[in-house]
C-alpha cells in the first residue's frame, strides 16, 4: 500500500514537471514586436506583361486546350495584355531604399507600395539579381521607417522567429514559428544558405522580412517548398547578411559582380572518403579545370579535394561555393588541398565571373512626356539577338508617350529615324535633336522579332 502511495506521489511530481515545461513552451508573444516593426513593412503592387500561355488560358476554354493543346489559333489582342501580382517589401533606410524578391518584381511594367498608413507610392527598380532572388526598390520621400538588421550567425536552429507580408493579398499578415534549419541548399542551387523555419509563408509573402525576437531582420522571405502550391510547414529565408551584399552592389553598380575560379565540382561521399583516406565525408571533389581559367593558372587539377578556403574547413560543395561567393573577384585566397594523399597550400587569384548578372538597375528617364524607363543590354543580350547597342525598355509609364505609342516593358530600341541606338546616352540626344518632330520612327525587337513603332513626341 505505502509502494503505491509512493508512485502515485512520482506520478503527481512527474505531472508538476510536466506541466511547468508546457508553460515554458508556450507559444511566444509577438505582439509587442509586430507592433513596433509592421511600419516599416510594405505590399508590393505590380503590372506585368502576361505570357502568350497565360493569354492562351484566358481566352481559349479548357475542353478545347484539352483536344487540341496549344495549337489552338487565337486573334491578335490590340495592345499589350497586363496583369496584377502582389509581394511584400521592407525599408532598409529612411530615404526609401526597400528590399523585396527578384521574382517578385521580375517583368514589371509598373510597380507600386502601399504603406502601413494606406498610402501609395510609385517605386523604382534600382536592382535586381535573379541568382539570389534580391531586388531593390527606391521610393520618393523620407523619414520612412527602417528595420534593423541582424547577425545571422547568431541566429539558432529552434530560435522562434516572425514573418510579416502579404499573403494572397492580405497586408500586414503575421506569422511565427522557428528555424527549422540553416545554410540549406535548394535543388542544386549554390548562392543562397537558405534559412528554413516552419513559419506560415503563402504567394505573397515573398520579399517580407523575417525578424528574430529582438525586431531584427534575419533572413528576407523568398519560398516555399509545396507540393500544392501553399504551405506545407517548409519556408525558405535568404539570409540577410547574403541580401545586404547584394543590395549594396545593386545601389553602388546596378548589378552583380561575382568572383570566378574555374572548376567544376562534386561532393564527397562515403566511398570516395575512404578511396581518398579521409576520416569523414568532407571537402569538395574538382572533376573539371576549365581551360585559361583562374583555377588552371593556380595549378589545381582534376581529382583535387578542396578542404578548406582561407583555413576555414569545407564540409561539403555549397560550403565552398558560398565561400567563393563572398569573395570579391580579383582577391586571393589560399585552399587546402589533398592531392596524392598529401595536403598542400595552393593560391589562387579568383577571376570575374563571365555570367555576371545583367545591369538591371541602370535605368534612364529619358524623357518624362515620354515616360520610359531604360537601360543598356548586355554584351550577351546584343549576342543573342545579334545586335550591336540597343536598349531595354525596363518600364513604360502609364499615360505616357511611350505608352500611348504601343511601346512595352521587355521591348529592345534598335533605330530611330534610321539610326542606330548604341547605349541609352544617345537614344537621349536622339530624341532630343528630334523633339520638334510630331512622330519618329522607332525599330524595336519584341518577343524576338523585329518591327517598326510610330513614336510620337509631343
Amino acid at each position: 500500500m505505502k509502494s503505491r502511495y509512493l508512485q502515485q506521489g512520482m506520478y503527481a511530481a512527474v505531472l508538476t514537471i510536466a506541466a511547468t515545461q508546457m508553460s515554458t513552451a508556450s507559444p511566444v508573444d509577438f505582439s509587442n514586436l509586430v507592433e513596433q516593426v509592421s511600419p516599416a513593412v510594405v505590399s508590393v503592387n505590380v503590372v506585368k506583361k502576361m505570357t502568350q500561355e497565360e493569354l492562351l488560358q484566358q481566352q481559349v476554354p479548357e475542353i478545347l486546350r484539352r483536344f487540341f493543346g496549344n495549337q489552338v489559333i487565337i486573334p491578335q489582342q490590340q495592345g499589350p495584355q497586363e496583369k496584377t501580382a502582389y509581394g511584400s517589401a521592407f525599408f532598409i533606410s529612411k530615404d526609401g531604399y526597400l528590399v523585396t524578391n527578384h521574382h517578385v518584381i521580375a517583368d514589371a511594367s509598373r510597380i507600386s507600395v502601399t504603406l502601413n498608413d494606406r498610402r501609395e507610392l510609385d517605386a523604382t527598380l534600382v536592382g535586381s539579381d535573379e541568382r539570389t532572388d534580391v531586388a531593390v526598390l527606391k521610393v520618393t520621400g523620407g523619414n520612412f521607417p527602417e528595420l534593423k538588421i541582424g547577425d545571422v550567425n547568431q541566429l539558432k536552429v529552434g530560435e522562434p522567429i516572425l514573418a510579416i507580408g502579404s499573403p494572397f493579398g492580405f497586408d500586414y499578415s503575421a506569422s511565427a514559428g522557428i528555424v527549422s534549419a540553416k545554410s540549406r541548399n535548394m535543388s542544386g542551387e549554390t548562392s543562397v544558405p537558405f534559412i528554413q523555419t516552419d513559419a506560415a509563408l503563402n504567394p505573397g509573402n515573398s520579399g517580407g522580412p523575417l525578424f528574430n525576437q529582438r525586431g531584427e531582420v534575419v533572413g528576407v522571405n523568398s519560398r516555399i517548398f509545396s507540393g500544392t502550391g501553399g504551405y506545407m510547414g517548409l519556408s525558405f529565408s535568404i539570409p540577410i547578411d547574403v541580401a545586404m551584399e547584394v543590395v549594396q552592389q545593386l545601389k553602388t553598380n546596378g548589378k552583380v559582380t561575382r568572383s570566378y575560379l574555374g572548376i567544376l565540382l562534386q561532393d564527397i561521399d562515403r566511398n570516395l572518403a575512404e578511396a581518398y583516406k579521409l576520416p569523414k565525408p568532407e571537402g569538395s571533389l574538382i572533376t573539371q579545370v576549365t581551360a585559361q581559367s583562374p583555377a588552371e593558372k593556380a595549378g589545381l587539377k582534376a581529382g583535387d579535394v578542396i578542404l578548406t578556403v582561407n583555413g576555414v574547413a569545407i564540409s561539403r560543395t555549397s560550403d565552398l561555393l558560398y565561400t567563393l561567393n563572398r569573395i570579391a573577384p580579383n582577391q586571393k585566397v589560399e585552399l587546402g588541398v589533398l592531392r596524392d594523399d598529401k595536403t598542400r597550400n595552393i593560391t589562387a587569384t579568383l577571376g570575374t565571373a563571365p555570367d555576371d548578372t545583367p545591369a538591371t538597375g541602370e535605368k534612364h528617364d529619358t524623357n518624362n512626356n515620354i515616360g520610359l524607363g531604360i537601360r543598356d543590354l548586355t554584351a550577351a543580350e546584343q549576342a543573342r539577338l545579334d545586335v550591336s547597342g540597343g536598349i531595354f525598355v525596363q518600364d513604360v509609364k502609364r499615360g505616357g508617350l511611350a505608352s500611348l505609342s504601343n511601346i512595352v516593358a521587355g521591348d529592345v530600341i534598335t533605330h530611330v529615324n534610321g539610326t542606330v541606338i548604341s547605349n541609352s546616352q544617345m537614344f537621349a540626344k536622339t530624341i532630343a535633336a528630334l523633339s520638334k518632330q510630331g512622330v519618329v520612327r522607332v525599330g524595336i525587337i519584341r518577343q524576338g522579332k523585329r518591327a517598326m513603332i510610330g513614336l510620337r513626341l509631343k
